[in-house]
């Protein structure tokens, strides 16, 4: 699944990433530094990922060669299937730049097959199916993936035949598949390539064995073995230095020669994650896990049985580690369990979200989380019109779904252990993926375990969150008594939200002459009454301090609004994008980041003058976030360059370097333009 790592980032790198992926102009970032493991913008996917199959695929025994001289993947494919009697067209969904040379039964005879518009490929069987019986049929094709033809999904690479590294990812569907994220299957896989590369794939691997290839050449043949039903489609063919490998000896990193020096760091990343998921979750399926860089212009999260992979552009960013535990976590919520409808999705997308969130607290501390629950909060509501329990009626490629399914889904979570306990939500989710494991679950299973292992009556928080959409407003009134006789006060308040059905329990905070008092209230419909006795005189009354619940506020409504403006901004609509930042001030007029945006886009439209207003608008504004400091004086020095100001450009520089915040490199990007004056790169 691929990750937008950048929205709320400045600097060369993010300018950087959007060039390569082709997602708008290249000054303005695409989308979130912290939504790992999603889609980015596609057109349109192709309908052939429309869910609902009338087939069963159990398995597939698959020969391929690769050729990453002249692109070239040829390949034949055993699919064994069950399917119901009645049915005489089986469909199948199938990359359109694949050629189909043959169809044929077990016996040997061909099959009639067509392709449709979309590339799915329809085949006519010779004999009528018999219900609960297996059948195997074998296709046979070839085609060149070279990155750049018109794969399943418009806009994703998800097939490359290249050097230095290859791949042939699950959902391009390199070989007839059908019920995607939900169909497990086995699979059985010998891949031939050039002699000197390394082929990963999921199941048992040896030595390979030498080969002579189709072209002449010598090459090697790689063979795996997944014999669980799962989800083993993704293959990655490269030139790798490694195997680097710290702690758990079965966690092994391949890198390019570019990145090998972050090897061993890596290697460390990956091991300390591996294990804090085997403590919160159990143990996986297997204990092996190959971490591998792919290329950039793929997608920026890839997972299968005994593999994580992540574009080199990652390594050794801040936000990789972030994008590797996503990622690793697909291991237990993906792979060892799966949804069963896309309705079911948020379950093992959201809590590979929670599982990135559990890394960050485990490794920096409940401020690091808090800091990046803002960004998850902002991303799950920022399209909520549909409940979770409906995203099959979404393409599984759009932000809406991705949005949803990975940081509400990730919300819910991080609710659902807030209600329950520590205890009990650990409890839920070891057993979640005992009592299911190599299954599919639905999100009733799911909420029956909870209810299980919490002993809590939960389909008030479910229904709220999974089967309905919208967030709660909290409004606290309360007013203060003395009690007699040295007793203390009395606080009698009323919380006050928008949702008729509502009910959860809530936390507030009471700051006192004293000590602080936490209490939980059961907010129950639109208006909740409370008391509290307290010894000190309350002060002040903080609803949900801590941020278990998801709920609207004025700061949330600015980020929503500003993250909107970069999903458009992705998709090359300025004019929009302005729209959306205008409306973020709107909510907050002193938004620094609303403004740094708006700065963006003027600056990439050579509106200078109105660009330098709206960064000075960012320095005047309330720093939040700090970086917007530092970036706005690198800004405003870019653009005294560019019209002829060499003297006002190097004071910018000079007071971006003063803040000491290196967001992104900063300062090295500062130090750099006062040596030599920045210039507009080529398609900036």
């Amino acid at each position: 699944m691929m990750t937008w790592m950048v929205f709320f980032m400045p600097g060369k790198d993010r300018n950087r990433c959007l060039r390569r992926r082709g997602l708008g102009p290249a000054r303005l970032l695409a989308v979130v530094a912290l939504w790992a493991a999603a889609l980015p913008f596609a057109a349109r996917a192709h309908a052939q990922f429309d869910q609902g199959p009338s087939l069963d695929i159990t398995g597939y025994v698959i020969q391929a060669e690769l050729l990453p001289s002249t692109h070239q993947l040829t390949a034949t494919a055993a699919v064994t299937f069950t399917a119901p009697a009645n049915l005489d067209v089986v469909t199948f969904g199938f990359h359109p730049a694949l050629k189909i040379t043959s169809i044929k039964d077990a016996s040997g005879k061909l099959l009639d097959g067509e392709r449709t518009a979309d590339g799915s490929v329809r085949v006519t069987t010779n004999t009528p199916f018999v219900a609960g019986q297996a059948v195997t049929w074998t296709f046979a094709y070839t085609g060149t993936l070279a990155g750049d033809e018109n794969g399943p999904v418009q806009g994703l690479k998800l097939a490359q035949i290249d050097e230095p590294i290859s791949y042939l990812l699950y959902p391009a569907r390199w070989f007839p598949m059908t019920g995607y994220m939900t169909d497990r299957f086995s699979a059985e896989m010998h891949i031939r390539v050039p002699e000197g590369m390394r082929v990963f794939a999921s199941g048992a691997q040896g030595q390979p064995t030498s080969v002579t290839l189709s072209n002449g050449k010598p090459g090697e043949e790689w063979s795996f073995n997944w014999a669980k039903p799962d989800f083993p489609g993704t293959v990655i063919a490269g030139r790798y230095v490694g195997p680097f490998s710290v702690g758990s000896a079965n966690v092994n990193v391949y890198l390019t020669i570019a990145h090998q020096a972050q090897g061993n760091e890596m290697a460390q990343t990956a091991s300390q994650e591996f294990d804090l998921f085997t403590d919160k979750f159990g143990m996986p399926d297997t204990t092996r896990l190959n971490v591998v860089e792919i290329p950039a212009g793929t997608l920026s999260s890839v997972w299968a049985p005994e593999l994580a992979a992540i574009p080199g552009t990652y390594i050794g960013n801040r936000s990789g580690p972030r994008l590797l535990a996503n990622t690793m976590a697909h291991q237990w919520w993906g792979c060892e369990v799966s949804p069963k409808t896309l309705n079911d999705a948020w379950i093992t997308n959201g809590m590979a979200r929670y599982a990135d969130l559990m890394y960050v607290e485990n490794e920096s501390g409940e401020n690091a989380l808090k800091a990046a629950l803002e960004d998850v909060e902002a991303s799950a509501l920022a399209y909520d019109t549909i409940p979770l329990s409906s995203m099959s009626r979404l393409d599984p490629f759009s932000p809406q779904f991705q949005s949803m399914t990975l940081d509400k889904g990730g919300e819910v979570f991080h609710m659902l252990q807030g209600q329950i306990g520590d205890k009990a939500f650990e409890a839920t989710l070891k057993g979640a993926l005992s009592q299911y494991a190599g299954k599919s679950i639905t999100t009733d299973e799911f909420e029956k375990v909870a209810e299980e292992q919490s002993q809590q009556q939960l389909l008030p928080f479910f229904s709220q969150w999974v089967n309905g959409t919208g967030a709660p407003q909290f409004t606290d009134k309360f007013a203060v008594y003395r009690l007699g006789n040295n007793k203390g006060f009395r606080t009698i308040g009323e919380i006050d939200q928008d949702l008729d059905l509502f009910n959860m329990p809530v936390q507030l905070r009471i700051e006192t002459d004293g000590r602080t008092v936490l209490r939980k209230v059961d907010v129950v419909g639109d208006s909740t009454h409370y008391v509290i006795d307290t010894f000190g005189r309350p002060r002040e009354i903080s609803v949900d301090p801590y941020d278990w619940v998801l709920k609207n506020t004025p700061d949330l409504q600015v980020r929503i609004a500003i993250l909107k403006g970069q999903y458009l901004v992705a998709q090359g609509d300025l004019v929009g994008a302005l729209a959306q930042y205008q409306q973020a001030l709107k909510f907050n007029p002193q938004s620094s980041l609303a403004n740094y945006r708006i700065g963006e886009v003027l600056f990439t439209q050579r509106n200078f003058q109105a660009s330098v207003n709206a960064f000075r608008d960012a320095l005047r504004g309330d720093d939040v976030p700090p970086w917007t400091e530092v970036w706005s004086h690198i800004e405003i020095g870019k653009i005294f360059d560019l019209t002829g100001q060499r003297d006002r450009a190097v004071n910018e520089y000079r007071l971006a370097i003063q803040t000491n915040d290196n967001t992104q490199g900063a300062l090295n990007e500062a130090r750099e333009y006062l040596q030599k004056p920045y210039t507009q790169a080529s398609g900036e």
